[in-house]
């Protein structure tokens, strides 16, 4: 086994009616279904955030989309969302979310925020999901998901200065786009540090689909 397929954060308030939401970011579910058919070991990652959580504006009395000046760089301050528990932490009901081996929740702690599923937001502390990689031999992972400019990114970027290789699935990701350059840049960066881009089906077409359910764990 060296290959392993990491689907970001496809939830509720990040789909259109959520309080995040991802432009059209419910669009890729059919191919995020066809890729979870076709892998064998995939991960689900979700955001699971305590309340008055530190990327909550509200936990600071401030506007959404406010700058947090405290941190360094500044960090945008976002809308209450995916609080764990509710309906807008829930996976999208158009996900085929039984297909998954494991389920990676994070964000979990109140002072500490995590973009990437790989490390934290002060880009030291470990999820634990690069050792879990490791121990089952993965060496290469494919990624795609919801928001490209954020998350999807944070995960790619991590992935790669932890030496896994990286996949992003270029027709199953979708980005916010807050500037206009937002969505590019970020799938620049990610190119420029050595992420390979690739279509659904020519990922696809290289794997056996199955119709097995793994056992699926918590994490």
């Amino acid at each position: 086994m060296d290959d392993a397929l990491i689907v970001v954060d496809i939830q509720n308030d990040f789909c259109p009616g959520g309080v995040l939401a991802v432009p059209e970011g419910d669009s890729i579910i059919p191919k995020v279904n066809e890729l979870l058919a076709a892998y064998s070991l995939s991960i689900l990652t979700q955001d699971w955030h305590p309340a008055m959580h530190c990327s909550f504006a509200s936990s600071k009395g401030l506007p959404p989309f406010s700058l947090d000046m405290g941190t360094r760089p500044p960090s945008v301050l976002w809308p209450d969302h995916c609080v764990a528990g509710s309906q807008g932490a829930d996976f999208h009901p158009a996900l085929q979310s039984w297909r998954a081996r494991y389920i990676f929740r994070k964000g979990t702690r109140k002072e500490l925020d995590s973009y990437s599923a790989f490390l934290e937001n002060d880009g030291v502390t470990s999820t634990g999901l690069a050792g879990l990689l490791s121990s089952l031999g993965v060496d290469k992972v494919i990624v795609c998901g919801l928001a490209t400019d954020y998350c999807v990114k944070a995960t790619a970027l991590d992935a790669r200065r932890l030496g896994f290789e990286v996949v992003v699935v270029e027709d199953a990701i979708r980005g916010i786009g807050a500037s206009p350059d937002d969505i590019e840049n970020a799938q620049v960066q990610m190119r420029e540090e050595g992420c390979v881009f690739a279509q659904s089906g020519d990922l696809m077409a290289s794997y056996t689909i199955s119709s097995i359910s793994p056992s699926k764990g918590i994490i």
